[in-house]
C-alpha cells in the first residue's frame, strides 16, 4: 500500500514550535474574518471526529469542551498568528505525528531561532538535556559549546519547555516532542529577550542575557557540518568499510529513484560479508519503495508487513446505537456493532496477506545491522516491521519516530492547511508501535562529549558488532 508522500512531514514538528513570546503583534497581519476563524476551527474539529483513526484514545469530553471554549477565543484573536497558535494547541491534544496544523505565510511574522546579535545559540537535546552545540567562535568563554541550559527567564529549562512549547506540538512520542521543543526553545521575534542560566563544561554557572537581533558575526564554532547528523546526504549512500562490511544509507522513500540507485550498486553489494543499513535520516514516503530494497536483503519469498485499519462510519447503525447500552451487546454482534458505530470506534480491518515475491537476481543475506533514530519515520518504520522477523538482522541506535498512517489533507482559512490521520498501522500480530516507536535491539545513544566530538558512535558500534560476527 502506498503511503502519503511526506514532503514536509518531519519539518512540521519544528515549524510550529516557535515563539514563546512574540513582540510586535501590531505588525502581524489579521486577514482572517471572525466567521472564517470559527469555520476553520469547526472544520478541523469535524474532520477529526469523522476521520481520526485514534479517536478512541483521546478524552472526548475534554476534546469537545475545548472546542466549545475555542469558538469564542478564536474570534477574539488579534491576528492570524494568534489564531493558528490556538489551532496548533488544539491539534496537539490528539498526540499524533500524522495529524497537524500547517500555518500559512503570515505577513509581519518574523521568526528568529539562533541569532542574538553579538551572540549565537544553537541548542540540541543530548542525553536528555538542552545543550549548546554551536555558538560564535569568539564567544567560547561566554557561551561555550557543551554548556547545558538550566534556566530560562527564571524557570527551569524543563519547566520552560513544558509550559511554553510542548502544548503546541503534534507528535505521537514524548521523546520527539522534547527533541523538537528543545530545538526551538529560544525562538522568538526580533527584540524578544531571554535570560538564560547555563552550566558550562567546567561545571561553573553563568547568566547570559540574549535579545533576538540580526547576527553580527559569521565565524561558527564548530564550523558548519562538524556533526555527523548535519552532513549533506544523498538519497542513497554506499561505501565499503572494514573487512567486507558495507554501509548502505537509505535516506528517504519518497523518491523511487532510490530503487534505481540500489540496482546500480548491487554488483558491489554482493561482495559484502556484513551490512549496515542506515535509516536514521529516513522520514518515509512510499512503503513499496522501501520494500523493493528489503526484498534483496532477506532469504524469504514472503514479507509480513504492517496491518492496516480505519474507522468505518455507518449512519443508520449510529442512529440505532443511540438506543443500545453495553448490557445489550452481550452475545449480540448486531448491537455491539451499532454501539461501536455510535461511539465512533467501529473499525474496518483491511484484508491482510503477506507480500509474496520472486527475485531474478541473487540476494545479500549477511549479518545486518539496521540503524534507527528518532527521525526514522512512517514508511521507514514499515521497513522495520517487515524486517522484524529476520534472524540475521538486528536494530541498533534509538527508538524510531513512532508515527505512520494515511493523512487526509484539507485547506484551512487564510491559506493554511491541516491533515488528519485516517489509517492505523500495527505489526502483523497486532502489536502497536505508533505512540511508542520501534525499539532497537541494542540501544546506542551518544553522550554529550561523543556528540560534540563529531563521531558517529552508532555507526561505529554497528561496525564493531559486525566485525565480531564475520570473523
Amino acid at each position: 500500500m502506498i503511503k502519503c508522500l511526506r514532503t514536509f512531514f518531519l519539518s512540521c514538528i519544528y515549524t510550529c514550535l516557535n515563539l514563546v513570546c512574540f513582540q510586535g503583534n501590531a505588525q502581524i497581519a489579521n486577514t482572517i474574518a471572525a466567521a472564517d476563524k470559527v469555520y476553520g476551527l469547526s472544520k478541523f474539529w469535524q474532520e477529526v471526529n469523522y476521520n481520526f483513526v485514534y479517536l478512541d484514545k483521546i478524552d472526548r469530553k475534554a476534546w469537545d469542551s475545548t472546542y466549545r471554549a475555542l469558538i469564542t477565543q478564536v474570534q477574539e484573536t488579534k491576528n492570524d498568528y494568534e489564531y493558528y497558535r490556538l489551532l496548533e494547541k488544539f491539534c496537539a491534544m490528539l498526540n499524533d505525528g500524522h495529524t497537524n496544523i500547517f500555518r500559512p505565510q503570515i505577513k509581519g511574522l518574523q521568526i528568529m531561532q539562533n541569532a542574538f546579535g553579538d551572540h549565537l545559540v544553537v541548542v540540541k537535546r543530548v542525553e536528555g538535556k538542552p545543550v549548546i552545540v554551536r555558538s560564535w567562535k569568539k564567544d567560547q568563554s561566554v557561551l561555550p559549546v557543551g554548556s547545558e541550559i538550566v534556566e530560562v527567564n527564571g524557570s527551569s529549562a524543563e519547566q520552560h519547555i513544558r509550559t511554553h512549547l510542548l502544548p503546541y506540538i503534534s507528535s505521537s512520542t514524548e521523546y520527539v516532542k522534547w527533541g523538537g521543543a528543545t530545538h526551538w526553545m529560544l525562538a522568538g521575534a526580533p527584540g524578544t529577550a531571554f535570560n538564560i542560566k547555563i552550566k558550562k563544561p567546567d561545571g561553573k554557572q553563568a547568566v547570559v542575557n540574549l535579545v533576538h537581533a540580526k547576527a553580527t558575526d559569521s565565524i561558527y564554532f564548530p564550523e558548519l557540518g562538524a556533526y555527523y547528523d548535519e552532513q549533506k546526504r544523498e538519497l542513497l549512500e554506499f561505501k565499503m568499510l572494514k573487512n567486507g562490511v558495507a554501509y548502505l544509507g537509505l535516506n528517504g522513500f519518497s523518491n523511487r529513484r532510490i530503487d534505481t540507485l540500489f540496482d546500480e550498486i548491487l554488483p558491489q553489494l554482493y561482495q559484502a560479508k556484513g551490512l549496515i543499513v542506515d535509516l536514521r535520516f529516513n522520514g518515509g514516503g512510499s512503503t513499496n519503495i522501501g520494500t523493493y530494497i528489503l526484498k534483496y536483503l532477506v532469504p524469504d519469498t514472503v514479507l509480513a508487513g504492517a496491518r492496516y485499519a480505519t474507522r468505518e462510519h455507518l449512519p443508520a447503525f449510529k442512529a440505532w446505537g443511540g438506543y443500545v447500552t453495553e448490557k445489550d451487546t452481550v452475545g449480540n454482534a448486531w448491537n455491539k456493532k451499532c454501539l461501536e458505530v455510535f461511539k465512533g470506534v467501529y473499525t474496518y480491518h483491511f484484508p491482510y496477506e503477506p507480500d509474496t515475491f520472486v527475485l531474478s537476481k541473487p540476494r545479500i543475506v549477511v549479518p545486518t545491522v539496521i540503524l534507527t533514530g528518532n527521525n526514522t519515520a512512517s514508511a521507514a518504520e514499515d521497513f522495520l516491521i517487515a524486517a522484524d522477523n529476520q534472524k540475521h538482522m538486528i536494530r541498533m541506535g534509538e527508538p524510531s519516530f513512532g508515527s505512520t498512517g494515511q493523512p487526509l489533507v484539507f485547506d484551512m482559512p487564510g491559506g493554511g492547511s491541516a491533515r488528519v490521520c485516517t489509517k492505523k498501522d500495527t505489526y502483523p500480530d497486532g502489536r502497536e508501535f505508533v505512540g511508542y516507536g520501534i525499539q532497537p535491539h541494542i540501544t546506542v545513544i551518544p553522550t554529550v562529549q561523543e556528540y560534540l566530538s563529531g563521531k558517529d558512535v552508532v555507526k561505529d558500534a554497528a561496525l564493531a558488532y559486525l566485525l565480531k560476527r564475520i570473523r
